[in-house]
């Protein structure tokens, strides 16, 4: 049999998207929220062991400047940016211990509605400080979908420190849209518009970082994907 008889075989016993949709969600059923890494879209850094050919994290192509999916490690170009639709925000408080005296992660995680940082001090660094030494950070979540040349992904967005102010910007443009409709004016869902998300490289008392920009692009258009993006949003909300 020839190599191009044997490909073609190979693609007629192909199973069709229309199998894969009528059996989806199969094999999951015990797969709970908590057995999920979270899809985290990092921006890397010049200090980012993905970033760095001769780390055993490092990532093919990576570079500062760049996203990247910390689970399905796709990049993307920074400079370039990259257009996502914002399904969900949530803050939180998160408490860490300085670097290489605690477990790498946050120590704990308080909501929005804890009296956390009225238990801080100023530290000299300005980190809001802990009787205990630990430190306390602030951070804007944005869960959004990329909207990717190959096709869609979801993840989470983290600003903190320096970029909480672009967070805080992003949700002021967010909330400033106003439509008119049948009973007048109204601020539309959050994944009602598409926006334009790249990296810059900031500058500040000796040191160098990528930040986030965020532009808006206008409306989406797509039905299937604002319905995708509201049942996304739904998702997290009832997780809360």
């Amino acid at each position: 049999m020839s190599d191009a008889k044997q490909v073609t075989t190979k693609k007629e016993n192909l199973p069709s998207a229309g199998l894969f949709e009528a059996d989806a969600q199969m094999g999951f059923e015990n797969v709970k929220t908590d057995s999920l890494a979270p899809p985290i879209l990092k921006l890397l850094q010049n200090g980012s062991a993905e970033a760095q050919k001769r780390n055993e994290k490092y990532v093919e192509g990576a570079e500062p400047g760049m996203f990247l999916n910390t689970v399905t490690k796709v990049l993307y170009d920074g400079n370039k940016g990259i257009q996502v639709v914002p399904c969900y925000y949530r803050l939180e408080y998160q408490e860490w211990a300085d670097y290489g005296t605690g477990s790498g992660r946050p120590e704990m995680i308080y909501p929005d509605t804890s009296d956390i940082l009225d238990k801080t001090t100023k530290g000299s660094d300005g980190k809001d400080r802990l009787q205990s030494g630990n430190y306390i950070l602030t951070v804007g979540q944005h869960f959004v979908i990329i909207l990717g040349d190959k096709g869609s992904e979801t993840a989470m967005i983290s600003m903190s420190s320096s970029q909480g102010k672009v967070s805080r910007k992003w949700n002021s443009m967010m909330k400033s849209i106003s439509l008119d409709g049948k009973n007048g004016p109204y601020t539309p869902p959050s994944f009602s518009h598409v926006y334009k998300l790249s990296s810059v490289l900031n500058t500040g008392k000796g040191n160098q970082w990528y930040g986030y920009n965020v532009s808006k692009v206008g409306m989406l258009e797509d039905a299937n994907m604002y319905e995708r993006a509201k049942k996304f949003y739904s998702g997290m909300a009832n997780k809360g």
